[in-house]
Formats: C-alpha cells, sequence, structure tokens
C-alpha cells in the first residue's frame, strides 16, 4: 500500500520557518506529481504548492508567493515544503498528495490518488 507520512509541524511564531516533509512508504511507486494542501476547520481545503516528480516542474498560486518553495527527493522517496516567514494566516493541517498519473490539473485535489494525514502547523503572533 502507499503510505504518506507527514512531519515536521509545529507552534512557532510569526517570522519563523519550517520544513514539512513528506514520505512516501512505497518505494515502487513513482508518483507523476506530488502537492501540498492545507485546511482550516470549517474551511475547504486549498492547494499550496505542487510538482511534477520527474521533468521537474513547480506550481503554485499568488497564496504564499515568495514564502514557500517545494522540493523533493527522489531517491529517499520524500517531498518536502520549506515555510519562511510565517504568518498566523498559514495556521492550518498540512497534507501531502500524491498522483498516481496525469489527466487533471495538478493543482487541485482532483489529480491525486493518495493522501497524508497531515500536520499541524501554528503560527502564533
Amino acid at each position: 500500500q502507499v503510505l504518506l507520512v507527514e512531519s515536521g509541524g509545529g507552534l512557532v511564531q510569526t517570522g519563523a520557518s519550517l520544513r514539512l516533509s513528506c514520505a512516501l512508504s512505497e518505494h515502487t511507486f513513482t508518483p507523476y506529481a506530488m502537492a501540498w494542501f492545507r485546511q482550516v476547520p470549517g474551511k475547504e481545503r486549498e492547494f499550496v504548492m505542487s510538482m511534477l516528480w520527474t521533468g521537474y516542474s513547480t506550481f503554485s498560486t499568488s497564496l504564499v508567493s515568495g514564502r514557500f518553495s517545494i522540493s523533493r527527493d527522489k531517491a529517499k522517496n520524500t517531498l518536502y515544503l520549506q515555510m519562511n516567514d510565517l504568518k498566523p494566516e498559514d495556521t492550518a493541517v498540512y497534507s501531502c498528495a500524491a498522483a498516481s498519473r496525469p489527466g487533471e490539473n495538478v493543482m487541485t485535489a482532483l489529480a491525486y490518488d493518495y493522501w497524508g494525514q497531515g500536520t499541524q502547523v501554528t503560527v502564533s503572533s
């Protein structure tokens, strides 16, 4: 089975940095794309960033422009989200997701087949 396990969340102050990791448990599974989403209780899940696993391309919106970056280590089957200059509005549960194949916009949840359980990021002011 394909399991995605996030780590790296925590409670930090405004302006701090965190690096989230998402480890894929199945080494034989090669995703087409992986992404980070976040969700606040009572609100809809929102897209943060995504990237293609091979043929390196990254995707983002103005949501976290200039503060976050996405990367991956193919050898370790691990996805990262570097978050800098964190703000209270970044507080959310961050989940990683993997797409097994192309066919949907990789900036939308429809593209992804597998999801992690999420890691809590809390930014205090």
